[in-house]
């Protein structure tokens, strides 16, 4: 659906030159729900921005449905562009416009007729919930309506993509619960690839497939959600993941862990618990299996996209072959380890 190669997006500031992008390539499939998580700065708005055209990108190219959207004239980028909709951080509603003239806007601009054009705006207020809202303006709304005013509105012509930009950052916990799973059933009905940059993890966690970590205006790791989250491979990623499973330790846990008796060795692993197997007893079948000793500091499950997730701290004792046989067995069974210290 996406495949951006090479894209460099370079900013002329006060006679200075500010990279934004830097050399990116990415792909994104038909029908996913990719998301672009990144720290404030790191690139991923001009990203967004670039896949639209909002802004020109300096080099590289960007292919959006088969076609090389770069080299497009401005009536060709027009019509491209109702088949890509947009939902904005902050509405950007039309405050003097009912939430049925701000759904029926983009179609009023693309001419359709009006017969269909309310059709449509009709269909798109029942799909966000709004249906009783038609006649209310933007200062009448919450931020949660207000934003299923922007995803009705993006949905307007029919798009084949729709790019989120940070949609949910202005709302609350609960609220952005919703719109996630507003998103999910949206792209669940219509197989609508969804493109969404947010700097929450928890937004990742909720409703994506894949995940691109964007840093200092790099790409620096892409992959499945659970797996990112499972041995997420950068420093950057890590500490995303960290926010919202709590990996890390204490200090203090960490200093105090992993020392030996002389008779045996001690490491501090953490096992990552994905899909069925976060319900079946593996570690104390490991224990059983080669006698070692297993300290528990600290373990946790959750769901990423309706699949258990879990993981656990773990402290092991016993003689160095055992430990890594024990390990193995692990792995064998489908976990993820990652030694934190060996002593």
């Amino acid at each position: 659906m996406i495949e951006i190669k090479n894209l460099t997006k370079i900013f002329t500031v006060a006679k200075q030159k500010i990279t934004a992008l830097d050399d990116v390539s990415l792909t994104v499939k038909k029908g996913e729900i990719f998301g672009i998580i990144g720290l404030s700065g790191a690139g991923k708005s001009t990203l967004i921005r670039c896949i639209n055209m909002l802004e020109k990108p300096t080099a590289g190219s960007i292919m959006v449905d088969g076609r090389e959207i770069t080299t497009f004239k401005k009536h060709e980028l027009r019509a491209a562009r109702q088949k890509i909709g947009m939902i904005f951080q902050h509405f950007n509603l039309l405050s003097s416009r009912t939430v049925f003239g701000n759904v029926m806007f983009p179609l009023e601009i693309a001419k359709v007729p009006h017969r269909k054009a309310v059709k449509r705006t009709l269909e798109l207020l029942e799909l966000v919930g709004l249906t009783e809202k038609a006649e209310a303006y933007p200062s009448q709304l919450s931020g949660g309506q207000k934003q299923r005013v922007g995803i009705a509105r993006a949905l307007a012509n029919n798009p084949k993509l729709l790019l989120s930009d940070e949609a949910t950052s202005a709302l609350d916990p609960q609220t952005t619960r919703s719109i996630l799973k507003l998103l999910r059933d949206i792209n669940s009905k219509f197989n609508l690839t969804i493109l969404l940059i947010t700097h929450d993890m928890n937004v990742i966690k909720e409703v994506c497939d894949r995940v691109a970590v964007i840093d200092n205006s790099r790409i620096v790791e892409v992959g499945d959600v659970l797996n990112v989250f499972a041995a997420p491979g950068s420093p950057v990623a890590r500490s995303f993941v960290e926010t919202v499973i709590g990996k890390e330790l204490p200090t203090e846990l960490l200093q105090g862990s992993g020392t030996g008796d002389g008779q045996t060795e001690a490491v501090l692993v953490r096992v990552a618990f994905i899909g069925a197997s976060a319900g079946e007893p593996v570690i104390s079948s490991m224990i059983r299996k080669y006698d070692i000793a297993a300290n528990i500091l600290y373990g946790n499950i959750d769901r990423i996209k309706d699949i258990p997730f879990g993981n656990l701290t773990l402290e092991l004792s016993g003689p160095s072959r055992v430990l890594q046989d024990a390990m193995d067995y692990l792995r064998s069974r489908g976990l993820e380890i990652e030694v934190l210290n060996n002593v």
